[in-house]
């Protein structure tokens, strides 16, 4: 790879003639350019973009989930059964919000503390549980889905309509392709 296509796929945004933008990524990119100017860094720039905006995402506190006392895996377990329903099995919770098990026992056991979901064993299989809402973890829903869709949309605001579309397209065939190729080698 040439420098100058090095120096093209460090930036994002410089495809359709926008400027380039700078941010962390950026910065790590161009120094491996100078220690390894023989690594194609195309896959970092975009791995790396990805796991950064990832990492953000998760981390941020002063946000809607933040305020509720939620971390963004606890809401996507009750967001799974807000969809799905009453009586749902850890087991489907756990493909549903791509985790582990154990991971799913965790947030279960906090959110059952907490009184937002109500865990009951089967009638014929003493093992089998079934997990549901409560009215309790409705009504947080019902009032939290609104409040932090708005905070998520605020977040993409400066891209745009057409840029935030292209955003999810390409978001999309790179999930697609992820779950194809590592889907079954996770968990």
């Amino acid at each position: 790879m040439t420098a100058e296509h090095a120096e093209r796929q460090e930036h994002a945004g410089d495809t359709a003639g926008r400027p380039p933008t700078r941010d962390a990524v950026t910065e790590v990119l161009r120094q491996w350019r100078e220690l390894r100017p023989d690594l194609d860094t195309t896959p970092m720039a975009v791995i790396g973009r990805v796991t950064r905006c990832a990492a953000l995402l998760q981390h941020a506190t002063d946000t809607p989930l933040g305020r509720a006392g939620l971390a963004r895996p606890e809401y996507d377990t009750l967001t799974a059964l807000y969809r799905l329903g009453p009586d749902v099995t850890p087991g489907r919770l756990a493909r549903e919000t791509f985790a582990s098990g154990a991971a799913v026992t965790k947030r279960l056991r906090a959110l059952t503390e907490r009184g937002l979901v109500e865990r009951r064993a089967d009638d014929r299989d003493r093992r089998v549980q079934h997990v549901s809402l409560t009215e309790d973890g409705r009504a947080l829903l019902d009032r939290l889905l609104s409040e932090q869709v708005a905070y998520e949309a605020s977040l993409l605001d400066g891209l745009g309509a057409e840029r935030n579309a292209e955003l999810a397209s390409a978001l999309a065939e790179l999930l697609a392709l992820l779950e194809g190729s590592l889907g079954r080698h996770v968990g």
